[in-house]
């Protein structure tokens, strides 16, 4: 840095001046022509705010529990598929210029979706937002495709979360039914488990145990009866033995009319019993009371016969028969009584020691049935819930899109970026000038002063004098001058003229110089 001679570089400027000034005049100039002649694109842009649901979270929950960013992935793939795009393409009759001809639909397509921006910002004026942008060369049409975009988004949000919701309601509707079919099964089999097995169920154990003790108490009762009725029945044998050793000659026995058919009394005694219990057209009092009557027959028959062969029994003696016989029949009545308690007792002992069984049998099913029936009110409850979010959704009174700002005609194109091409040729023009000066430069083996001169030739320069020029060469160089000068200056007018189109536009430039002509 400390060799740095900047007036070097001046001398250098200085004497290729030219070759500085045309090609930045040239390549600004150039870059002006670019920036005139391009086609210019214009960008509409609308602002979408997603609205939160109106109804409070705590009344209602949300079926749709996507974010924003995957839910607009999902509705940026519908808006912007071939069909709806081939749609605002012939609405708009985007693509129809000459040049445009050539090509096919599936392009402009391509084209189209291109040139659609969309831009989520979070935190945006009170909560979530995304931006639609679309460029044209039509600064209208670029508007209305875009408010279209907008438009597009929204209805299909709209149609995304009321298909969800109804999509929800439905799967739970037929997820609940086929619950429901699966709790009624079994409840069905708990209705039929339990009539199969009435009286061994759990919750009849302490009843069966209660009964069970006293059918043992019964039965006790029951033997001890039974010991009684026999130890009488002996007694009385023993009396009518006695009886009958004392008056051997008046032992009268009764005709013996057979097991099938037993004494008069012991009959009497038995139809009693079943006239007590049944009608008279019951087969058991119908067969006694012809048993009966045949008894009574043989025995009118017998006693004629026998009337004046056997003496007649006393008194006392008929009447020990008579108790015997009574006896006898409490005996069997008690016996009958002793195996009906048994059976009673065995088919109730029989429950208690197969309740654990049951039990845990029910367990099973019990616990099969309340996990239905859990899942089944959960369900219900969901099922509820995804019918109120349908109505929400209906109603419009879930998440939204909104449009808070809809997209407006744009007055300034975003293509060509005019700033941008008059800074790079500004910077390439002085760039390639001053390369091309310092390529001359570098390239002329003159000598430019006396000492470089006389450090190149090594040899001492005692004197040094300037060109001299006559008359007619001075007003010659001065003629050329003026003429470069002026084409300099007329390079940077148009180049100045150049810049102020393509900052402010034809129009407005037009417009500028008009007013001012009307002031002068």
């Amino acid at each position: 840095m400390e060799n740095f001679d900047i007036t070097k570089y001046l001398d250098m400027a200085l004497r290729r001046k030219w070759w500085i000034i045309m090609p930045f005049l040239l390549t600004v100039l150039a870059g002006l022509t670019y920036a005139l002649i391009t086609p210019k694109i214009y960008e509409a842009q609308t602002l979408i705010l997603v609205q939160a649901q109106k109804v409070p979270k705590d009344y209602v929950r949300e079926i749709v529990s996507s974010n924003v960013e995957d839910r607009l992935r999902t509705i940026t793939q519908q808006v912007t598929s071939r069909t709806n795009l081939e749609k605002i393409i012939q609405e708009f009759k985007l693509y129809t210029d000459p040049g445009d001809s050539n090509i096919i639909l599936e392009e402009k397509v391509e084209l189209f979706r291109e040139r659609i921006i969309i831009d989520i910002a979070r935190g945006g004026r009170g909560g979530n937002a995304f931006a639609i942008s679309f460029s044209d060369r039509d600064p209208k049409k670029a508007m209305d495709v875009t408010n279209t975009l907008a438009s597009n988004f929204i209805s299909e949000n709209l149609k995304i979360r009321e298909s969800q919701a109804l999509g929800t309601s439905g799967f739970l509707a037929d997820e609940l039914e086929s619950v429901k079919r699966r709790l009624m099964e079994k409840e069905d089999k708990l209705k039929i488990y339990r009539e199969k097995f009435m009286g061994g169920l759990p919750e009849q154990l302490q009843t069966n145990l209660s009964i069970l003790e006293r059918l043992q108490a019964q039965l006790d009762q029951l033997h001890s009866n039974l010991r009684d009725a026999e130890n009488r029945k002996i007694i009385i044998q023993q009396r009518i033995a006695e009886a009958e050793q004392s008056r051997p000659s008046a032992r009268v026995s009764l005709p013996d009319q057979g097991e099938e058919a037993g004494d008069l009394s012991s009959l009497k005694n038995q139809l009693a019993v079943l006239e007590a219990k049944y009608t008279q057209k019951h087969p058991d009092v119908i067969r006694l009371k012809k048993m009966i009557d045949k008894l009574k027959d043989k025995a009118t028959e017998v006693d004629s016969n026998s009337e004046e062969e056997q003496p007649a029994l006393t008194a006392a003696g008929q009447a020990l028969k008579l108790q015997i016989r009574d006896i006898e029949l409490e005996l069997r009545s008690l016996r009958a009584e002793l195996k009906k308690v048994n059976s009673q007792v065995k088919w109730y002992q029989a429950k208690v020691e197969e309740t654990p069984k049951r039990e845990q049998e029910l367990l099973s099913l019990r616990r099969d049935y309340e996990n239905l029936k859990e899942l089944y009110n959960s369900l219900l409850n969901r099922k509820l819930e995804a019918e109120i979010a349908v109505s929400m959704e209906k109603k419009q009174k879930g998440e939204q899109f909104r449009v808070i700002d809809p997209a407006k005609i744009p007055i300034r194109p975003v293509k060509p970026d005019v700033n941008k091409i008059v800074l790079l040729t500004l910077v390439l023009g002085l760039a390639l000038g001053s390369g091309l000066a310092y390529l001359k430069e570098y390239t002329d083996t003159s000598y430019k002063t006396p000492d470089e001169a006389e450090k190149e030739l090594d040899i001492p320069i005692l004197i040094s004098m300037p060109i001299r020029y006559t008359d007619r060469e001075l007003r010659i160089i001065k003629r050329k001058q003026i003429m470069a000068y002026a084409s300099v200056g007329m390079g940077f007018v148009l180049s100045a003229i150049g810049i102020v189109l393509a900052v402010k536009g034809v129009d407005a430039t037009i417009n500028y110089i008009k007013s001012i002509f009307d002031n002068i």
